[in-house]
């Protein structure tokens, strides 16, 4: 079975078939930097991350390209209020965002280009828009004219009568409300780059086409991000791409929100689990396992409880590989041959919770054959999970997660902790179970005292170090 994958474009599940043999060019939109990830912000980054690797198992080179927006309008109302260059808020979140994905064993791409950093290719772009007849300038700001471009609405599936006015630019500077801004005409306190149509700054959809075209060329394999940039972003990158004349991506992959409370977790909506939060009570492993378990097309709504459940189904593969190679020691699985299932789980968009089933299947054989003392299943057990979790980006031998994991003294003092709270937290479990309430709540103040803050939720008792970000 070859990889299929579901093109929001065609609506449907299509043969995968790249430009060049051999090659692969992806591009992702990356962050627009105007504040400090949150939980939400990974799961394109793992989503995309496990595509790359697969790709790259199969045989391909992959060029992955994924963008860093350092320039907008949410950044400089930031700059704004908070009195700082854009540039250095900007850079700040940007670092914070290359550690989240780090951290959660993201590969780095092949390059991270900045919009800023390609002003040059965007004017480029914006006349030969303006040649063709897709563009035109107007009080300093450059628009698309979305009715030169005849499939527009077409990847969202949308007629042009029924979309809704843009709100980028000035409408009164428009031929049509509908039109989007390619350029921005300058403004008091705002950078500006000089161009042939006045002084100003790029728009947001621009961007992504100048970058693609540099790094993957006019026709390149998978363009991938967010539902909730099919449309205006990524209608609006098609429109202005073909409408230069290149053919663009041949392939629109989408993943799905990460939700709570039934809302995409936004920082708008104000809904957001902080990466920083997160990584005081989740290691960065588990965390990737529940982000990715999930098909990337299905909504994940963030919980306690489904935190805890990737927690302890991770923890079920991990123990397996521990005990395993306690056994029969360290394994090459460069060469190790991936089980049928795997392979056509993975080939069929993604198949990542079939894939997880074959893992879960193999371990399960895996202690069979522990228990029974085989040393040869054991290690073809041990070799197919391990090869398996590497394409997941899960193996928790591999080095980068002993790096993060085992990330010096302090992560050491954490596991010690962990373990010390737990057992205080089970005797106070205990005493509220016998009605002992005094004794519980002496357990929890001794907890308080020592700086660990006790919540107790529906979904069971949370602990947190107080005084940490």
């Amino acid at each position: 079975m070859s990889l299929r994958l579901y093109d929001t474009s065609a609506r449907t599940v299509r043969d995968f078939v790249p430009l060049q043999p051999g090659k692969v060019g992806i591009y992702l939109c990356g962050a627009t930097v105007q504040a400090p990830p949150h939980l939400g912000h990974m799961r394109p980054a793992v989503s995309f991350d496990v595509l790359r690797r697969w790709l790259e198992r199969s045989g391909y080179r992959v060029t992955f390209v994924q963008n860093v927006t350092d320039i907008d309008d949410k950044i400089l109302r930031k700059a704004a209020e908070q009195g700082e260059p854009y540039w250095a808020i900007a850079y700040r979140n940007e670092l914070a965002f290359r550690h989240g994905y780090s951290t959660l064993g993201c590969l780095p791409p092949t390059v991270e280009p900045r919009a800023t950093g390609h002003i040059p290719e965007m004017i480029e772009l914006i006349r030969r828009l303006i040649e063709r007849g897709h563009a035109y300038p107007s009080g300093g700001d450059v628009y698309f004219d979305v009715h030169s471009y005849p499939d527009y609405g077409a990847l969202s599936n949308q007629r042009l009568e029924n979309i809704q006015p843009s709100e980028d630019g000035d409408t009164g500077l428009k031929r049509d409300p509908r039109d989007f801004a390619l350029w921005k005409g300058a403004k008091p306190g705002e950078p500006v780059w000089d161009t042939p149509w006045g002084p100003g700054r790029p728009g947001w959809h621009l961007e992504c086409s100048a970058m693609a075209r540099k790094y993957l060329g006019e026709t390149f394999d998978i363009h991938g991000g967010g539902v909730d940039l099919v449309f205006p972003h990524h209608e609006n990158e098609i429109a202005q791409s073909r409408a230069a004349g290149w053919g663009f991506a041949r392939y629109w992959l989408h993943q799905a929100w990460l939700t709570l409370a039934g809302e995409k977790m936004s920082k708008s909506v104000g809904n957001v689990v902080s990466m920083d939060s997160m990584l005081q009570r989740v290691r960065p492993i588990v965390l990737r396992y529940y982000l990715v378990a999930p098909h990337y097309r299905s909504t994940i709504e963030y919980s306690d409880e489904a935190l805890a459940e990737a927690a302890a189904a991770f923890g079920r593969i991990e123990q397996f590989v521990k005990r395993a190679t306690e056994l029969v020691g360290d394994l090459d699985i460069s060469t190790v041959t991936l089980p049928d299932g795997f392979v056509n789980a993975l080939n069929d968009d993604l198949g990542v919770p079939q894939a997880l089933a074959v893992v879960h299947t193999t371990v399960r054989d895996g202690n069979a054959a522990l228990a029974a003392v085989d040393k040869d299943a054991v290690v073809i057990a041990l070799g197919q999970v391990r090869a398996m979790l590497d394409v997941l980006g899960l193996d928790p031998l591999a080095p980068s997660w002993a790096a993060t994991e085992r990330g010096g003294a302090e992560a050491e003092l954490r596991e010690v902790i962990d373990a010390l709270v737990e057992i205080a937290l089970e005797q106070r479990q205990a005493a509220r179970q016998r009605k002992d309430y005094a004794t519980a709540d002496a357990i929890r103040a001794r907890l308080n005292e020592a700086g660990i803050a006790v919540e107790d939720t529906p979904a069971g008792t949370r602990w947190t170090l107080k005084g940490r970000p």
